[in-house]
């Protein structure tokens, strides 16, 4: 099974970290978020990793090589220029085959507790049931940046809550495609904007809700989390899930 990793993200908030790295490869207990993304799909059966690269990708590749060293075939879809987020994964589907049966994609700053077979294995029913279905997205709950103040009818301030769990669910940035999904990507532009609504209108694609830790890792409060999700698990902690 083939995956992309969208690896070209530069950063600017975890400075002066990305100003010799590539966001993707800032370490977390001491390895790069993509080598924990390399780990996590090699659970789902992914063998092939095609690393979307641009800002400083000598970095990833000088780092992953030929990916024998990780279990994997490692290949590098480089950008001249930024073509976008879809566009990237549309010009990294060229060094997938095209009688792929269904690829695995993911934003390259994500750690997460989910399964990936999970969200394979939600794919493939769904497809099973709609052979037009292109696209399974992994969503989880938004957590509020803010603390909630609870106030009773009268106005009294009854408690404070922190990290609330609001009821809605966001893009998790991980993906099952199918391999046609090529013919509707941007060739310059966002998956989300120029992709994503046509499938959803055309009853193309479906979410799977994940209630595991999950943590885009965009600045040092969330790099300071994942790490200590990373420790917890490994001492085999699980107390980092959603609540239901």
């Amino acid at each position: 099974m083939y995956a992309l990793i969208l690896a070209g993200g530069k950063g600017e908030r975890l400075r002066p970290l990305t100003d010799s790295l590539p966001k993707p490869m800032v370490p977390l207990e001491g390895r790069p978020i993509l080598e924990y993304q390399v780990e996590w799909l090699k659970k789902a059966g992914v063998t092939n990793v095609v690393f979307l690269v641009g800002y400083l990708w000598s970095k990833v590749q000088e780092y992953f090589q030929d990916g024998s060293r990780f279990g994997i075939c490692a290949h590098y879809s480089v950008e001249d220029s930024p073509l976008g987020r879809g566009g990237a994964i549309k010009h990294g589907l060229a060094q997938v085959p095209q009688d792929a049966e269904a690829v695995m994609v993911l934003n390259g700053d994500i750690i997460t507790a989910e399964d990936p077979c999970a969200v394979v294995s939600h794919y493939q029913r769904r497809k099973a049931g709609n052979p037009g279905h292109l696209a399974t997205i992994m969503v989880v709950p938004m957590v509020s940046p803010y603390g909630l103040v609870e106030t009773g009818p009268q106005d009294e301030v009854m408690g404070f809550r922190e990290k609330a769990t609001l009821p809605y669910w966001i893009n998790a940035g991980i993906y099952v495609f199918d391999r046609r999904i090529e013919a509707e990507l941007p060739a310059l532009g966002d998956h989300e904007t120029a992709t994503f609504p046509q499938l959803a209108r055309a009853g193309k694609m479906s979410a799977m809700r994940s209630r595991a830790f999950w943590r885009s890792v965009d600045s040092f409060k969330d790099l300071r989390e994942a790490e200590e999700y990373l420790a917890s698990a490994g001492r085999g902690v699980r107390s980092f899930d959603w609540p239901s």
